[in-house]
């Protein structure tokens, strides 16, 4: 046994083997020890070898799905090995026969199916890169919805691009040049190195026609040999992981470069849109806004938030669904209440042609095919073109969706082997099964009436016993009658005892095997109706498929529809200008968060429209005040709005934009031994080497990592360009007060503070964005507020004070000031006030109970309060 292990792990060195004994999957040698410190599990010992204990360990095979998960996500990879025949028959070729076993599957982060392994509101994607020439190409598949995508990709692209999709596995050459190694290397993906000859064009051909079953894959569109290259990479390394096996893909399909908005990696983790900062889901903006109610239709708003369309009629197509479904609200909570019973098409789907599938599987296929008609005929009538479009990929299943209400209980069991899935009545043969097996005593008895009947014999009886199985017998007394003709053609004598005689007959001997056997001949009739059932499933994939789209697409639009009508959106007016125009405009994430705390946001205008020129606002203001929110909530706008969703605001007319950039934040890179100076320049460089005239850019203090003179001459070149050279649309925050006489010698920018207001001492932030620039810097009064030591606030206020006196005074003075100060000229700063008790207008709101007034008694306290006042 162990020779046959070690055969099997040498052909598998770099994965974990999972190798089947009975009812555990049993690991060895240096497998057994990682997988034992990564599970937490016993390690033990059992043999030796090469007179060394054997390390081992192991895990039932019907939990293996949750040791996976553990080690998947830990990193590793695991081969399977199953037992590939019955032990029985490994006895046939000598008693120290070992069973034959065999990898059937290598299961890594970008091949995984199972429910409980996935994440069922996003993607799983594996991807392959490759340079061919002069070419290069990402294409990526998610195994569990049969999606496969590919896209031309130069080196530059792939950072953008795998931070769009988020792969759980990426493919390379094992040729990849170490540069290009070490850029994958930083952006932390698993990456899986696969022989040159997986990468090879011609051989990538041949394996997409022969895994489309076509001549030529010139039917899928034109394909150069660095797409078609990474598109057969994957389909080798699945045909590898998979054992042969291959899942049930869609038809390839190419993406146009500059169909969707460019987004960084670090645009994306700053607008925080698919995950937070801190690093979950949670207080992202697919958090904020997802009110999808099936998976599907939570995949799809991922996959548009990430990539926001650049196609101005596919923009207007979608937000005139979510306009008619927000204003047919009775319809649109139909139709989600329909959607709510909807399961996840595409993964059980995915895994019925894998043979991963249950009965659970075609139960969702049944649900899934029977609400989609459901929806489609609420959707028969004037609606609009997409939904239209989707109501009609919803039917066309009756007659599949009536085979398998007919054949699948309401119920059905997880796993195949559980039996009891297909109804009572779908087949004859089955139900028969059935009958000897629950009701066996109830057909042995109506067998002995019918012999007693024709025997003449009362008192014949059908017994049982372990040697003779089942057997007719009588008293000696009607022994010479029962081996008499005609008798005796029917019954065949078996036994003669002192008082009885004992035959069998043919159909009680047949009936004793299928009574024995009922049990399992009912449930390999249930496995092979099984597969027939699959295999109808199967046949009918392309169009299932195209249906689960249509219902992701429905979903996604009502969720969008229910957001707007819930939270107040408006729809944007989308055009192919470079206007960029919104009133009331509001973050979704701040604002949701403050709805929960009893609060309310502070909506701000945004208007970047100056015809042809740049339009940049330079934003000043104290920290603190929202200048950080007001730049993302604009972004995220923009963003909504070519995704096809309403927007937080009152109005908003967005022309099309082409990138999205931001640097907001601070962080270092400790690992790639980058400063949080460095990290920012590094950020910037890359909005300034990029952005185009259409691109929307939102900068946050650039250069405050650094010297004073120095920050603020960077950041002053760093406007100039954005406006000079590329001539985008812009929002720039900024704690430099000198750049505001930039918007008197450039014509596209405009200057903006956010306000606030000073009362006794204190400073009062109201989040507006108006007009103007600021005064004031009003840094230590945040720093009173962020809790600093009140002996440490007053010290630096007496020390604010003259050092603002030494810059208006000149002379030597101001050669001793250190570089890092504000720049913001400021008045003395008012000493604190003495603490004061509350006045008697206070002490009197308190004590009122607006709940318990009536309006007479509101109005006296009105009087009262007044009087007080003037008192």
């Amino acid at each position: 046994m162990m020779a046959q292990y070690l055969e099997i792990k040498g052909r598998y060195a770099d994965a974990l083997l999972f190798y089947r004994m009975g009812d555990f999957y049993e690991m060895f040698f240096d497998d057994a020890e990682a997988a034992a410190a990564a599970l937490d599990i016993a390690l033990t010992k059992r043999g030796q070898h090469l007179g060394r204990d054997i390390p081992m360990c192991g895990v039932p095979v019907h939990a293996a799905e949750g040791y996976l998960l553990t080690l998947i996500r830990k990193g590793f990879r695991v081969a399977i090995a199953e037992q590939m025949e019955d032990p029985a028959e490994a006895k046939k070729r000598g008693s120290k026969s070992v069973v034959a076993r065999d990898v059937v599957r290598l299961v890594t982060p970008g091949t995984l199916t199972e429910e409980s392994l996935l994440e069922a509101r996003r993607h799983n994607y594996l991807a392959a890169w490759v340079e061919v020439r002069d070419a290069a190409a990402l294409a990526w598949v998610d195994i569990s919805t049969g999606e496969f995508r590919v896209v031309p990709c130069p080196a530059p692209r792939l950072g953008p691009e795998l931070a769009r999709l988020a792969p759980r596995e990426l493919l390379v050459s094992e040729s990849l040049a170490p540069e290009r190694a070490e850029l994958l290397a930083d952006m932390g993906l698993p990456v899986t190195p696969l022989a040159r000859a997986a990468f090879d064009s011609a051989g990538a051909e041949r394996r997409l026609c022969a895994l489309f079953d076509v001549a030529t894959a010139e039917g899928f569109g034109t394909f150069d040999r660095a797409e078609t290259a990474a598109m057969g990479a994957i389909v080798e390394y699945l045909d590898l992981t998979q054992r042969g096996k291959l899942p049930l893909l869609r038809r390839p399909v190419k993406e146009a470069p500059g169909g969707v908005v460019q987004i960084d990696a670090a645009t994306r983790r700053n607008l925080e849109i698919t995950q937070a900062l801190s690093g979950g889901r949670e207080g992202s903006l697919i958090a904020a806004i997802d009110r999808t109610v099936t998976a599907a239709g939570a995949r799809l708003l991922e996959r548009r938030l990430s990539a926001p369309s650049r196609d101005l009629p596919v923009i207007r197509a979608r937000l005139e669904s979510v306009r008619y479904l927000s204003e047919e609200s009775r319809l649109t909570e139909t139709l989600r209440a329909d959607l709510r019973r909807v399961p996840d098409i595409d993964r059980a789907l995915s895994r019925l042609a894998l043979e991963r599938g249950g009965p659970r599987d075609l139960a969702a296929i049944r649900a899934g095919l029977t609400g989609a008609g459901q929806i489609a005929g609420r959707l028969d009538g004037e609606v609009p073109a997409r939904l239209a479009e989707a109501a009609r990929d919803l039917v066309g299943f009756v007659d599949l969706v009536g085979l398998l209400s007919a054949a699948l209980v309401d119920e059905p069991p997880l796993l195949t082997r559980d039996g009891g899935f297909i109804a009572a009545g779908h087949d004859r043969d089955l139900d028969d099964a059935r009958e000897l097996r629950d009701r066996g005593r109830g057909v042995i008895g109506r067998m002995q009436a019918e012999y007693a009947e024709l025997t003449g014999i009362p008192s014949l009886k059908i017994k049982h016993n372990n040697v003779l199985g089942y057997f007719v017998e009588t008293t000696a007394t009607h022994a010479e009658r029962m081996l008499s003709a005609p008798l005796n053609e029917t019954f065949i004598h078996r036994q003669t005892t002192a008082n009885q005689v004992r035959f069998t007959t043919v159909p009680l001997s047949e009936m004793e095997t299928r009574i024995l056997n009922a049990g399992n001949l009912a449930l390999e009739i249930e496995k092979r109706l099984f597969e027939e059932l699959r295999a109808q499933i199967l046949q009918a994939a392309p169009l299932i498929s195209q249906a689960a789209r249509a219902l992701a697409e429905i979903d996604l639009a009502t969720a969008f529809a229910d957001l707007a009508r819930g939270d107040d959106w408006c729809e944007p007016q989308v055009d192919d200008s470079r206007a960029f125009a919104v009133e009331g405009g509001r973050h979704p994430v701040v604002e949701r968060a403050l709805r929960r705390a009893g609060e309310s946001f502070v909506a701000n205008d945004c208007a970047l429209t100056t015809g042809e020129t740049p339009a940049i606002w330079l934003l000043t203001g104290p920290n603190m005040a929202g200048k950080s929110t007001f730049l993302r909530q604009n972004a995220l706008i923009a963003l909504l709005a070519q995704a096809g969703s309403f927007v937080p605001a009152q109005s908003a007319h967005i022309g099309l934009v082409s990138q999205l950039f931001s640097r907001v934040g601070a962080a270092d890179d400790l690992a790639r031994g980058r400063s949080t100076f460095m990290v920012e320049m590094v950020e910037t460089a890359a909005i300034l080497n990029q952005a185009d005239d259409r691109a929307l850019v939102i900068l946050d203090e650039i250069g405050r990592g650094t010297a004073t003179y120095d920050g603020l001459s960077i950041a002053w070149a760093t406007l100039e360009h954005l406006h000079g050279v590329n001539r985008c649309r812009a929002l720039f925050a900024t704690h430099y007060h000198e750049m505001t006489g930039l918007s008197a010698k450039l014509p596209g920018v405009e200057n903006a503070t956010v306000a606030v207001k000073e009362w006794e001492g204190e400073v009062i932030f109201l989040h507006e964005v108006r007009k103007g620039a600021a005064d004031r810097s009003y840094g230590v009064q945040v720093a009173r507020l962020a809790g600093l030591p009140a002996s440490v606030v007053e010290r630096a206020r007496v020390v604010l004070e003259a050092l603002e006196k030494g810059e208006r005074e000149g002379g030597t003075r101001k050669h001793t000031l250190i570089d890092d100060l504000p720049l913001f000229s400021a008045a003395p700063v008012a000493p604190p006030r003495p603490a004061r008790g509350p006045s008697p207008v206070e002490d009197r709101l308190r004590a009122l109970h607006p709940d318990e007034m009536t309006p007479l008694d509101a109005l006296r306290a009105l009087y009262d309060l007044k009087g007080l006042l003037e008192g």
